[in-house]
């Protein structure tokens, strides 16, 4: 496995400094925020689209680092009722760009609509009562996410995208397990999980039982942590909208890795990757407000250098 980062976890830094910091911290790639919910201040999508030469020197940026560069991430709602067709506009841009650049593979979210043709926010149902709750989810798949992900599969393949990674995630119409392997079947093997096991923390999965399940259909995995604040999900339960700001008073929070699960965690957890034959990158997204940054960096890419498998296996039983 190798260890990378998603840009955005050092966004107060500038491009060529974000770099240097990277490959000073021993990272191996990046994982680029290119549009929606980020200000991508690592990329810019209109240059890069529009100038060979400008993509070029992006590409050479890494190299002379001996960076890789991992994957476009275009996280956002591409499927907001109001909001939506920009970001999908900005998606598509992305996965071209990705294509010209030589990736194969582009990070996003499968995207959230309305519960109804006159709606005009988003509608995550989790729960299966009242009735209507159902009505809404049927309309959600059928009219809205499945024609919207055939029709986004394709256009990936024609750039030369083979690797559609959705980050199962809350707030989105797919935030399990389920509903990543129902994508996949509907839409075919362009579509897999970006396994970040963070949201299914918060959301009372198990992030292990989730590798056994998805298995091939991991694409690429974000290294993340959840700190569970057990007091607080007492009174509250794991359905928290308070300030993200306000960790005592909350009861989960991202939290840089191995404060809220200990290395033996992560090493079983990657360690369970490998069995199930996933040994590609994991991608570092730093979001806890507690530690900087780069701090939040240095000690995520020492946890994962202790507990990752990376030489290939060379383990021959004996014939006796």
């Amino acid at each position: 496995m190798k260890i990378g980062i998603v840009s955005d976890s050092l966004g107060h830094l500038g491009f060529e400094e974000m770099l240097d910091t990277a490959a000073g911290l021993g990272i191996q790639g990046i994982e680029v925020n290119a549009c929606n919910w980020t200000t991508a201040p690592h990329l810019d999508l209109p240059k890069l689209r529009s100038d060979e030469g400008a993509r070029r020197a992006y590409r050479r940026a890494f190299e002379t680092r001996g960076l890789e560069l991992i994957a476009l991430n275009a996280n956002g709602n591409q499927l907001h009722p109001t909001e939506g067709e920009r970001q999908s506009a900005d998606l598509h841009e992305t996965i071209v760009l990705a294509g010209e650049l030589g990736i194969d593979k582009v990070v996003l979210m499968s995207g959230l609509p309305a519960g109804g043709p006159e709606d005009r926010t988003p509608n995550w149902v989790v729960s299966s009562w009242p009735p209507e709750t159902q009505r809404i989810l049927e309309w959600q798949w059928e009219e809205k996410l499945l024609p919207y992900w055939h029709e986004l599969a394709g256009f990936a393949r024609e750039n030369g995208v083979t690797k559609l990674c959705v980050e199962i995630h809350g707030n989105q119409l797919v935030y399990n397990v389920p509903a990543l392997l129902r994508l996949r079947a509907e839409i075919g093997p362009v579509v897999g999980a970006n396994l970040d096991p963070s949201h299914l923390l918060w959301m009372g999965a198990d992030p292990i039982a989730a590798v056994d399940a998805l298995g091939n259909a991991i694409l690429h995995c974000h290294a993340k942590d959840t700190f569970l604040n057990k007091p607080q999900q007492a009174l509250t339960s794991l359905l928290e909208n308070g300030s993200l700001t306000d960790i005592a008073g909350r009861a989960w929070s991202y939290i840089t890795l191995g404060y809220g699960h200990d290395e033996a965690w992560w090493r079983a957890f990657c360690y369970r990757l490998r069995m199930v034959g996933y040994d590609g990158w994991l991608s570092i997204e730093h979001e806890d407000i507690m530690l900087s940054r780069i701090e939040g960096a240095r000690r995520s890419v020492e946890l994962l250098r202790a507990v990752a498998p990376v030489e290939a296996s060379d383990y021959v039983l004996q014939d006796f």
